[in-house]
Formats: C-alpha cells, structure tokens, sequence
C-alpha cells in the first residue's frame, strides 16, 4: 500500500516539532539564549543610528574627539573649562576601543558602531541569563523560562540592547551582583561580599543614579541584620566608586569626584527644563510598556511578594520612588530597574494565581490574555527590532563624508524653532555646522561670512519639505546657484514616531551644493 506524500509531510513535522519540544524542554536556558541572541544580532547589524541624544553625543561623539583630539566639551586639554558632568568610565570604554580599531585601520564610523552594536548584543545576553539563573534561585524553573523569555524578546529590549544607553548598560553588574548575593546568601566569607560591593559599584560609574538601588540592596541586608555583611558591600562599592570615579576625575580635574558633584548640582538646580510630569508618570509609563493586561500582572505580582523577596524588590523599587518624585521625567530613566520589576512580577503573579479561585476557575479566559499578549509583542517586535532611529541624520553626515570634499556646511532649519544637533562622527569632520534658523536668516549668514571671512559652507543642507521652494530661494539669493544632490528620508520608525507625536522631530533632509558667484 503506497503511503500518500501528504501523510508523509505531515508525519515529518510531526517528529520535528516533537523533537523541538524535547529540545526544548531539555534545554530551556539554552534555546531562550539562543532566540535573544539572534535577535539582538539582528538589531546589531541592522538598526542603524541612535536612539536619543545621550547615547549618541555624550558617548560615541565624545570617544572619537578624544581619538582625533578634536575639540571636546569634557576634558580640559581639549578645551573643557569646568566638568560637564559625566562619567568619563563609559565613553572611555568607546576611547580605547576605537584606538585599537584605528590601529588595525578600521576607521569606518558605520563600521565602528556596527562593531559596538554585536558587542553590546553579546553584553546585554548577560541580563537574559543571570534573570533565569536568579529566578530558578528563588523560584522554579518554570517562572525561570517565563522571565527568561520576557528578557530576551520583549518588544523593547532587543532594540535597546545594542544602543549606547548608560540606563540599559548599567543593569550588568546590578543584577550579577544581586544574583551573587542571593547565591551567596549563607556565606560569611568577607571578601565575597566586598567582591559584589564592587561589582555593584560598577553600575554606579556608568549611571550615577544607581546608587540608589545599590544602597537599597545595602539596606535589605540590614533590616536582615545582617550588619558585617552590609559593612562589607558598602566597602566594596566604595572601593569601586573611588578607583573609577574618584581617582579618574582627581588625575583630570585634581579634584576627586568632580563630574559627580557637577552632575549632581546641575540636575538640582536645572531638572525643570527638562521634560516633567507628575509622580504617576512611570506608573503610567509601565501600564503601556509592559502591553495590557501583562502590566497589571506584573504590578500585582511585585506587590503580592513584595516582602517575600526583598532583595530584589525594595532597591528597585526605591529607585522607581525617586523618579517618580524627581521633576525630570524621561522614559529611559527607569530601564535599568526593568528586569528586577519583571523577576519578581513573574513569580508573585504565578504565585498568586495557584491559590487564586477566581483565575483557576476561568482559565480559557486567562489563556485568551496571554494570547493577546503573545501577538502584540510578536508584531512590535518584529517591527521594532530590525529598525534604524534618527537614520536622516546619520546619512546626511555619512554622504558628506563620502564626497571627500566638505569641510563646512550650512543646517537650514527656519520652518522650525531653532536647529538641531547633527552626528558629526559620520562625517569626520568636527568643525559645527553654520546654521541658518527663524532668528538667523539667509542674508545674516551670508552677510556675516562675507564680513568675518569665515570659510565658506559648499552645501547647505535643508531639514523638512515644508515651503521648501521659497526657502530654496531666499538661499539662491545670496549665491550664484544651488545645485540638487541628494533627497534623505527618515526610517519608518521615525516616521511612526512622528505621527504617533510630533513632538518627535524626524526630518527629511535635502542636501543641495553651493555655486559661489
């Protein structure tokens, strides 16, 4: 009897996905690893740019000033005059990478970040595999691939995994020195816990702000009486904070700590220029982040367990405190307490609902949520992760530099309110850009190279389409022509972003040459 070729199909999957399954089930950590790996490389190799500001120009801007000893806002041989108030630790880290590139002739900046990104990819797996180790530790192995897999291909996080954000790469060291403190819990070595007092202090050195859920971790050791071993964690972060902090900032300012007390009295006296809002904010923040329901589960959770596991709840939690009270107000200030608020959601949430009647009895419609959940994150996952942020910019810079022969350019921002900061690492070149804006027309420019004898800009550059013709023009009217040569749209992340707030400005960029009369 011939065997129909469906049937033998159907058969061949069959053993397939039961293999998988028995894969699976002997290997968990290892397939959860391996999934976030490969998104994450993903995202490395293909979402370009940066995602704010801060990632950009207070790390990789910074660190290639140094290598090109260009002019730089934060040390003084380079014409910082007062601290800037950051940690020299992190872009430093970029400083001696970028030095060892240069010397095996990888000078590319497209190249160069490529590289960061498959690193900080490789870095931020630490997060997915100390988050199971720490659940399996306090729970079991189940809550264990839950939390796993929440780390590794929440929508969010590969994404972030391979940006430069000190609020996402600070979260290493704090949760291998929580796990280490759980694992070692019954140990009275007192090197041990000077070690994870280091450790912890790692994260103070990259985000200054983390000193908050180090201390918290300090204080559940003393409300566990456990008075040498919280003197012992302290003298370790301590060390730590001084070698890299405190040491570094006296041999470049001779003066210990000084970024640190500048950043301090710069964000207490200037945290109301910055984006605010009430003390909800955060809470609102993780409603929306964490997908509907899941969020609701996770806060309950976190608050049916909170005592229960202390460690890991009362430090992040008093950092989610201080934010919510601290006037400035940004989404990427509570990502480094996100994976302790996911480990303790899981297993309270889970404990919750094995004694729960009400979730017990109504398990298709529970089953429903998760589904919702399951589909919504796939989708922004798979839209998020291969995406580029503040693309136009990067690839203004990058054609600039390409053409080999622009020294200066003009940024033509009037149909907006003032002008923005472009990425000049993509184009070699560190001279500032001239601007011409709403308070600075045309013919001021112009007429200001004329008289100063500045050099004169050989593009000018225009963000955003609108009355772009007249804006055109009143440039032509101070030059012989203006040649079109390039049209650079933003990703459609940008895009996205745009529509979803205009706040977020994403423009289109055209580049036009100058033809002097």
């Amino acid at each position: 009897m011939q065997i129909a070729p469906q049937c033998t199909i159907l058969n061949y999957f069959c053993s397939m996905k039961s293999a998988i399954s028995k894969f699976y089930q002997q290997n968990p950590l290892n397939c959860i690893l391996a999934i976030g790996l490969f998104f994450r490389l993903v995202a490395a190799f293909f979402s370009e740019g940066y995602a704010f500001q801060d990632d950009h120009f207070s790390i990789i801007e910074v660190a290639q000033q140094w290598l090109d000893n260009a002019p730089s806002d934060l040390l003084p041989h380079l014409g910082a005059k007062v601290p800037g108030g950051h940690s020299f630790f992190y872009p430093g880290l970029h400083y001696y990478f970028f030095s060892f590139l240069h010397v095996l002739g990888i000078d590319n900046p497209n190249t160069k970040m490529l590289l960061v990104r498959i690193i900080h990819a490789f870095y931020s797996m630490s997060i997915v595999l100390l988050g199971y180790k720490i659940t399996s530790l306090i729970s079991n192995k189940k809550n264990a691939a839950t939390v796993g897999w929440i780390l590794a291909i929440f929508w969010i996080f590969p994404l972030m995994s391979v940006r430069n954000l000190i609020e996402y790469v600070c979260i290493p060291p704090l949760i291998l020195a929580t796990y280490l403190i759980l694992k070692h819990q019954n140990s009275n070595k007192w090197f041990t816990y000077v070690g994870i007092g280091f450790i912890a202090g790692i994260a103070f050195s990259f985000r200054f702000q983390t000193i908050l859920f180090i201390g918290g971790m300090g204080l559940v050791l003393l409300i566990q009486k456990e008075l040498q071993k919280s003197i012992l964690f302290g003298i370790g972060a301590l060390i730590s904070i001084v070698l890299i902090q405190g040491v570094v900032d006296y041999f470049i300012w001779h003066k210990p700590f000084a970024e640190f007390i500048e950043y301090t009295n710069y964000n207490l006296h200037h945290s109301g220029e910055y984006p605010n809002g009430p003390w909800y904010n955060y809470t609102l923040l993780i409603l929306g982040l964490f997908i509907i329901p899941l969020s609701f589960y996770l806060i309950w959770g976190n608050y049916y367990v909170f005592r229960k596991y202390l460690m890991l709840s009362l430090p992040w939690f008093l950092f989610f405190l201080f934010h919510s009270y601290f006037p400035n107000k940004q989404e990427r200030f509570v990502l480094p307490v996100m994976p302790f608020f996911i480990i303790v959601g899981v297993v309270g949430w889970n404990e919750f609902f094995s004694k729960s009647n009400f979730w017990l009895n109504r398990q298709k419609t529970y089953n429903a949520t998760i589904t919702w959940i399951l589909c919504i994150n796939f989708f922004l996952l798979c839209f998020l992760t291969p995406a580029s942020t503040k693309i136009s910019k990067v690839r203004v810079m990058n054609y600039l530099r390409e053409r080999g022969d622009v020294s200066y350019f003009v940024l033509e921002t009037t149909q907006m309110w003032g002008s923005v900061l472009m990425p000049r690492y993509y184009h070699g070149v560190w001279n500032l850009p001239y601007t011409i804006t709403q308070e600075f027309s045309a013919a001021q420019f112009f007429d200001s190279v004329a008289v100063l004898k500045k050099p004169r800009p050989s593009h000018v550059v225009f963000a955003e389409p609108k009355d772009l013709e007249k804006r055109v023009s009143l440039v032509k009217g101070k030059v012989k022509d203006l040649i079109f040569e390039k049209e650079i749209e933003s990703s459609y992340l940008d895009k996205t972003m745009t529509w979803l707030n205009p706040v977020n400005v994403n423009q289109t960029y055209y580049i036009y040459r100058i033809v002097y009369k």
